[in-house]
């Protein structure tokens, strides 16, 4: 393999917002932000907006996720059907 092609590969936690879970895992993605984990030691954090823990797959329940009223302007256009 070549040397110094690579990215660093090291500890990393990734925080789900929507479900206040964090796990720490190694990864190649970096940040800038910091967190200090449960062992005292501080990791760079990088924030996801869905993991396992809140992903509607894995949980059971469907959300919906309407950024400037899409669902309402598809009803009005096409009409609701049911």
């Amino acid at each position: 393999m070549r040397q110094r092609i690579h990215p660093e590969y090291g500890p990393v936690v990734f925080r789900d917002r929507a479900a206040n879970y964090a796990f720490l895992t190694r990864s190649t993605m970096t940040s800038e932000k910091t967190i200090e984990w449960e062992d005292g030691n501080t990791y760079p954090v990088v924030d996801v907006e869905i993991s396992d823990v809140s992903h509607p797959f894995y949980t059971g329940t469907a959300r919906v996720l309407d950024t400037a009223g899409r669902v309402e302007r598809f009803e009005r256009r096409y009409g609701k059907k049911g």
